[in-house]
């Protein structure tokens, strides 16, 4: 049964001597109401919930705790929320402070950042021209701040109003799978769709059989792009060789010289640049290389320079930073890219184990930037962004279309939406009380459809 379903059944039990036992359950099954996960079965293996529901399912599983005077730390809890679930996410969070506790919440969403009864605003701007406090203080104080997320918060952007033309369509028929029922649905080609809808409305499951059904689209997910500790921006993106060759060419040594998986590594860490400490019974422990400082090459390797700097030096470079240092090479577009998909403050040498699941969607966006007539489908791509990276990234998906490409994406920002040409609203609820096609049209035309949460929560941003 879905949480919703067991809750109707659980509280029509009148047993003698149950009744703590249905008040406890009724307690835990509200809690998983509240954070939006209604639709959940309990049958479901938690390894298929996306990384959203399962930080929803640890915050009711915290909640449950007769604990207090705990500090708890939550990394954007509002992912993969809808507007209209943000709220029962907000409710959880001032329940666990009233029970005593401090909660510490890392969130760029205006609703969370609104309910804060404490500000700490980080910047000014990301990577090398981050790190600073630009503001501490309450939110009305916030938002007369002079800092990226002050100012942005006060903008208000209107409902675009012309749309572009579709040039065909794509269709998705019969869908059936999970709670789907039995739709067919036109995606437009050569425009910006977004699929909107609460959580579980079976956004994710329509996509996918879209993908199935037209397999030649390129599909950007937030899945991890290498789980090695020796890949790396440089390596995944294709820039690594092009480097090598150059430091080969200005030295007049070996390209193998200058790979930190091959003769120019570091013998204590083997180019990993840690040395992993194995404690039995205990995690094991991570450390920089003592002999390299944690730069993976020999010493007699970053005696070699290009320009002044050391192999190991370009690689400490972010994104922003090696666009002024590479010259009129092919390295130059595929730095482009990065800084056109918002990865500016990323250093070329970045672990890619480390990287967030915006941050690797994105990565594998810019390096389908250069592709014409193909068709696009991206999976809440503003996942980890700040209301600043929004209009870059905007820019970059208007940009897709207007070369002739079809994008279409899963989003809750209503930012998104209202920039969208074509909206495709799934619901009305999640679960077994979703699966329909609550809406298609354009965002000016979605704003007077009565049935939907997107619509409701559309019209209120925009008051």
């Amino acid at each position: 049964m879905d949480v919703d379903k067991l809750m109707d059944v659980v509280s029509k039990i009148e047993e003698p001597g149950s009744e703590k036992v249905v008040a406890e359950i009724l307690e835990r099954l509200q809690h998983l109401q509240t954070v939006g996960l209604e639709y959940i079965t309990l049958d479901r293996e938690t390894q298929t919930l996306s990384g959203g529901e399962s930080q929803r399912v640890k915050m009711v599983k915290f909640l449950n705790s007769s604990l207090t005077d705990l500090t708890y730390i939550f990394d954007e809890p509002t992912i993969g929320l809808h507007p209209r679930d943000v709220h029962g996410i907000n409710e959880l969070l001032k329940e666990l402070r009233d029970d005593g506790n401090t909660v510490l919440v890392v969130e760029h969403d205006p609703y969370v950042i609104d309910i804060a009864d404490h500000i700490v605003d980080i910047g000014p701007e990301a990577g090398e021209n981050g790190g600073e406090i630009v503001y501490q203080g309450d939110v009305d104080g916030l938002y007369e701040a002079d800092t990226l997320t002050g100012r942005h918060l006060n903008q208000r952007t209107p409902v675009k109003s012309t749309f572009r033309e579709p040039t065909g369509q794509l269709t998705i028929s019969n869908a059936s799978r999970h709670n789907l029922r039995d739709i067919t649905v036109d995606v437009p080609e050569g425009v910006l769709t977004a699929v909107t809808g609460v959580a579980g409305a079976g956004k994710s499951t329509l996509l996918d059989l879209f993908l199935e059904e037209h397999p030649d689209a390129v599909s950007v997910d937030q899945t991890a792009v290498s789980t090695t500790t020796r890949s790396v921006v440089a390596t995944y993106t294709g820039m690594m060789g092009e480097i090598r060759e150059r430091f080969a060419a200005a030295t007049g040594t070996d390209e193998s010289l200058f790979s930190f998986n091959s003769d120019g590594a570091c013998p204590e860490c083997d180019g990993l640049g840690v040395v992993e400490t194995d404690l039995a019974l205990m995690d094991t422990v991570e450390s920089t290389c003592e002999a390299c400082e944690g730069r993976r090459y020999k010493d007699e390797v970053l005696r070699y320079t290009v320009r002044g700097q050391s192999i190991a030096d370009v690689l400490e470079m972010t994104v922003s930073e090696a666009l002024e240092f590479f010259e009129s090479t092919t390295i130059q577009g595929t730095l482009e890219a990065l800084d056109d998909v918002g990865l500016s403050y990323l250093s070329l040498g970045r672990s890619l184990p480390t990287l967030s699941g915006g941050e690797c969607q994105r990565i594998k966006l810019a390096g389908e930037l250069h592709k014409t007539g193909s068709v696009y489908v991206l999976d809440e791509p503003t996942t980890g962004l700040h209301m600043a990276d929004l209009e870059q990234l905007l820019s970059v998906l208007n940009r897709l279309v207007d070369e002739g490409n079809t994008v279409l994406v899963i989003e809750h920002n209503l930012d998104v939406v209202k920039n969208a040409d074509w909206v495709i609203d799934l619901g009305p609820e999640g679960g077994k009380r979703g699966g329909e096609v609550i809406f298609e049209g354009t965002p000016e035309q979605l704003l007077d459809e009565e049935q939907s949460f997107t619509a409701e929560y559309l019209r209120k941003v925009l008051k």
